[in-house]
């Protein structure tokens, strides 16, 4: 991309790669697109219920530790977790992670402690965090062992749809060619680009 947009000006690659960097740098310095600190994530006192999710990005296949970025199907992936407020369907926060992370897994990392007093719903990804978060909201996972009841069947799809603006939030996201297609920058600016853009969501959600 970064090649054909040099061809198509008629200037060094870097050139363009210097260009970007300033417009992120300059978005992020500004401070219209900062999301929420740690120390003010739970202190807003209407905040009852959040939405958490993860998504996965494909990027191109490393050439050291492919395992950990494995997801399958022949693609290497990053993953991004979102905490949004159901409420306001502003995004609270972001936490990165390989392809290779479970779900669960990944927020264990990132060492987000969510309040008992504030709900969460989820989706399957996230069995057992109820151990972590007991106001968590999963639907239930059926197994050889467990069949769904009919009450189970008839719930799953209600928690569902509770959900559905985190997934909105994840369709806006993709509708950044970046993470849409195939990654092909650095990882190092990968978080950085994904904060940025969830910034900038709550900036245009808000306006």
């Amino acid at each position: 991309m970064i090649e054909c947009v040099a061809f198509d000006y008629g200037v060094h690659k870097g050139t363009i790669c210097d260009a970007i960097h300033w417009a992120e740098e300059t978005l992020i310095k500004s401070g219209r697109f900062r999301l929420p600190s740690k120390r003010e994530l739970w202190r807003n006192p209407e905040l009852e219920v959040v939405l958490l999710d993860a998504t996965e990005c494909e990027i191109e296949r490393p050439e050291k530790k492919q395992r950990q970025y494995y997801f399958g199907k022949k693609r290497h992936t990053m993953k991004i977790q979102i905490i949004a407020d159901k409420k306001t369907r502003n995004i609270l926060c972001v936490f990165f992670g390989t392809g290779r992370t479970h779900d669960f897994q990944l927020y264990k990392n990132s060492k987000t402690h969510m309040p008992d007093k504030i709900e969460s719903v989820e989706d399957k990804g996230f069995q057992g965090l109820q151990k972590l978060h007991a106001n968590s909201t999963i639907p239930v996972k059926a197994s050889k062992n467990h069949k769904l009841t009919k009450e189970e069947k008839k719930l799953n799809p209600e928690i569902s749809k509770r959900r559905i603006e985190i997934e909105h939030i994840n369709r806006y996201i993709k509708r950044f060619h970046i993470f849409s297609y195939r990654y092909r920058n650095k990882r190092k600016r990968f978080a950085l680009r994904a904060s940025l853009i969830c910034g900038i969501y709550n900036f245009q959600h808000a306006s």
